[in-house]
């Protein structure tokens, strides 16, 4: 399995079943283990490894940060990320050694900015291979389906989602477009337009729309590509082609 193990611990079930929930779709995590009092949390530690440990501070008998603290002392420490209601604690949190400090309601793109950290503080063993982004899962009609990264021609955002736009057809996952511009980032795709990510092997030709903008033309669809990418863009595909890199063929 690739992706992180992930530990959520918090003593109230919606709020465990939530977190659980949004940890379970991220593509960054391959497992989530529960846990609904720090007590638990802490046999499960002891007795399994585990990448990250996302945690609760106020709860009854041993709270967050008095776990933390314990788990510091660990030969292989699990990076830690609080969870919590009340942004009172963030000095000593990070104090411990916390990587980060959601507040509850937990937003999607900051769980994703967080992942991003924890992925690299992990040790290299329990990190995913260099190549763990290459399929993105897609889920549709209680079916999950993988859209490999070759097959995609360009990228649209959408709120806290991305639009993967291939040859057939076009699917839609749970991941801000920042974050999927780090992780794509030197697999031959470029940033164009703050919505846009594009594929600079699927360009077929650039043109201008009627407001004088440019469009990059692909089997998919027209992107547009604002100004200040403009040149980079073009630099780019005159490197592709120099390669022999570009046009409808696989890259």
């Amino acid at each position: 399995m690739t992706g992180l193990r992930v530990l959520a611990v918090d003593d109230l079930p919606p709020a465990l079943d939530e977190l659980c929930r949004m940890l379970g779709e991220a593509p960054e995590v391959g497992e989530v283990v529960g846990a609904a009092d720090a007590l638990k949390a802490l046999k499960l530690l002891q007795a399994d490894r585990f990448d990250a440990v996302f945690l609760d501070i106020s709860m009854p008998g041993l709270d967050g940060l008095e776990l933390a603290s314990l788990l510091a002392k660990l030969s292989e420490p699990p990076v830690i990320v609080f969870v919590t209601a009340h942004d009172g604690h963030a000095v000593t949190a990070y104090g411990i050694g916390a990587v980060d400090y959601l507040l509850k309601p937990v937003r999607a793109e900051r769980l994703s900015a967080a992942l991003a950290k924890v992925l690299r503080m992990a040790t290299p063993s329990s990190r995913p291979t260099p190549d763990a982004m290459a399929a993105l899962p897609v889920e549709s009609g209680g079916r999950t389906r993988y859209v490999r990264r070759d097959d995609v021609l360009f990228v649209e955002a959408h709120g806290d989602y991305v639009r993967l736009h291939t040859r057939g057809g076009v699917h839609l996952v749970r991941m801000p477009i920042s974050r999927l511009e780090e992780y794509w980032e030197g697999t031959g795709f470029s940033r164009v337009h703050r919505g846009f990510l594009l594929a600079v092997g699927a360009v077929l030709e650039l043109r201008s729309d009627t407001a004088g903008g440019l469009l990059a033309h692909t089997e998919a669809g027209d992107v547009p590509v604002s100004r200040r990418h403009a040149r980079d863009l073009r630099d780019r595909l005159l490197e592709a082609a120099q390669r022999g890199q570009l046009g409808p063929g696989p890259r």
